[in-house]
């Protein structure tokens, strides 16, 4: 890890040095998300199976912004710029309390209370110009815990009643992590990881 100097009075950055191949930059992605270690056991063995991201690396979590910027292009200015968006969101418990679906195709965890999970993107989206899922999705912001996407709809809903049982689940929301990798399997990695005040 390689500590960089934060603006005073927030928190410091971690992030480590990357073994980017310049060859290899341009495909690949990063995202900022919101980590939700506490779910892992409720969703991890479901998203496993059913969600693709899993198989990349990416941990459970609520997406701040993807894609984000080209890894290529993360500097200190861009660094800073995250800082101090999240710097805005104080620390906060979630509760994740009921599955929710965008169609038939993603099945996912509704976290309450949402509103500073919005107030993150929105930061990234004012002061970055970007639209979360490049606004495939619209413009509105709807912050969610996947656990299923496009994966065979009646193990989508047995994978949404196994859900149930374990809800309302609790986590404490002290962190946004921005993460880089590919289509590869595992590739995706932690770059930085910026505390809520």
């Amino acid at each position: 890890m390689v500590d960089r100097p934060a603006s005073a009075g927030s928190a410091k950055p971690h992030f480590r040095a990357s073994p980017w191949q310049a060859s290899d930059v341009e495909h690949r992605l990063s995202a900022l998300i919101v980590p939700v270690p506490e779910a892992e056991p409720l969703v991890g063995r479901l998203r496993a199976e059913l969600d693709t991201a899993a198989a990349l690396g990416v941990p459970a979590h609520v997406t701040v912004m993807f894609p984000f910027v080209p890894p290529a292009d993360v500097d200190d200015k861009v660094l800073a710029v995250v800082q101090d968006v999240v710097a805005a969101v104080p620390a906060f418990e979630a509760r994740f309390p009921r599955v929710e679906w965008f169609d038939e195709d993603v099945v996912w965890l509704a976290p309450e209370p949402a509103a500073p999970f919005v107030a993150l993107a929105e930061g990234i989206r004012a002061r970055f110009g970007l639209e979360p899922y490049e606004g495939a999705h619209g413009l509105k912001v709807i912050p969610h815990l996947t656990v299923g996407h496009r994966a065979p709809l009646p193990r989508m809903r047995t994978a949404a009643a196994e859900l149930e049982p374990g809800l309302p689940l609790r986590a404490h929301v002290g962190s946004v992590r921005l993460m880089a990798g590919s289509d590869v399997a595992g590739s995706w990695t932690t770059v930085a990881e910026f505390s809520l005040p």
